[in-house]
C-alpha cells in the first residue's frame, strides 16, 4: 500500500506500460485488509495523467466483515 490520504483513500502508484489486472487484484486487498472503501489506482507512465487513473469503490458489506 503507498499511501493512505485522509485515512479515507488507499492510494496505489504505478509507472507501468499497462495497468494489469494483478494491479486491481493488489488494490482490492489492500481495500479488503485496511477496511477502507475507496481507491485510487495511478499509473503514472502515461501522456494525460486523467487517462491513468482508476477509482475503485468497495462494497460496504465486504467492508464491515472485517
Amino acid at each position: 500500500m503507498d499511501e493512505v490520504v485522509g485515512g479515507l483513500v488507499v492510494v496505489e502508484l504505478k509507472s507501468v506500460e499497462r495497468l494489469e489486472p494483478i494491479h486491481e487484484a493488489q488494490l482490492l486487498t489492500y481495500l479488503r485488509l485496511s477496511g477502507h472503501w475507496l481507491g485510487l489506482l495511478i499509473n503514472f507512465n502515461v501522456p494525460v495523467l486523467k487517462n491513468g487513473i482508476k477509482r475503485f469503490v468497495l462494497a460496504k458489506t465486504l467492508c464491515e466483515s472485517n
